[in-house]
């Protein structure tokens, strides 16, 4: 991934939040179907934490805020952590650090890294310890200068490997550079699945390559609101982060979101 991309995405979602300032309900939460109360059991292998979870949320389209749904009565001042480009070489790591603190997140897989010696094994790890796996594709792609057989493999092939190594699909994209198409949509209606960018982040920046600094803009950036999606990778400064990322953030009176409580569209379709 290029910075140039990077920062060119990170200013789009800059925008976006500027735009939309405080609004409490907007387009994507009125679409929303009334599913708010549905009873959702994910079923783990023996070895990993197995989670009951009732829908409370969903991903704003527009944002990429986590919003609550409608009529569920659940807080609007939450966090979600997600990491990109996992299981490189700390993704492990991170979900060991964040268990030991108590704190759900998502982690975005690209395949190519579970090609690698151990990375299977990786997953496995992450995912035993309860946390949710996303889709980042298979090669890490700018989708929208793909075909249709092209990302279907990039998108598809990520699902049925992931599939094979821990028993569950994917439920969420994490479109490479926050790109994709009308293609990618189409796709995303076949494997049920929804897109899930992000609304800000910093660990790329050279100047945000260290704990102490990382986890000092993830807290205090003007973009912080409430619904925040954090943006971070499978990186060794941003696992030097996390401490001061979590308590910064419970400081200021956020709690952190459950992805098992973010409906998707293969709920929405079943």
């Amino acid at each position: 991934m290029t910075l140039q991309k990077k920062l060119i995405i990170f200013s789009m979602s800059a925008l976006m939040l500027v735009a939309c300032g405080n609004k409490k309900d907007d387009s994507a939460q009125t679409d929303s179907p009334e599913k708010d109360n549905i009873e959702h059991v994910a079923t783990e292998d023996s070895d990993s934490k197995e989670k009951t979870a009732t829908f409370k949320y969903e991903v704003n389209q527009d944002t990429w805020q986590i919003v609550p749904l409608k009529d569920s009565n659940a807080s609007e001042k939450v966090a979600l952590l997600t990491f990109d480009d996992t299981p490189d070489k700390h993704g492990l790591e991170i979900a060991q650090k964040l268990d030991k603190l108590g704190v759900p997140a998502i982690f975005f897989v690209n395949a190519m890294f579970l090609d690698r010696p151990g990375g299977e094994e990786m997953l496995k790890g992450i995912h035993k310890l309860g946390f949710e796996i996303g889709n980042h594709t298979y090669n890490h792609p700018d989708l929208t200068t793909l075909s249709y057989e092209e990302q279907l493999k990039e998108i598809k092939g990520v699902n049925d490997r992931v599939e094979e190594i821990i028993g569950l699909r994917p439920r969420f994209l994490r479109p490479p550079f926050g790109l994709f198409n009308e293609t990618t949509l189409k796709i995303m209606d076949e494997e049920k699945m929804t897109i899930m960018n992000w609304t800000y982040g910093y660990d790329w920046e050279e100047q945000y390559q260290n704990g102490a600094a990382l986890a000092d803009i993830m807290v205090n950036t003007e973009f912080l609101s409430s619904g925040a999606n954090l943006l971070m990778h499978d990186r060794s400064w941003t696992l030097d982060a996390q401490e001061g990322i979590i308590s910064g953030l419970r400081d200021k009176g956020y709690t952190f979101v459950d992805p098992a409580e973010i409906i998707s569209k293969r709920e929405m379709n079943n």
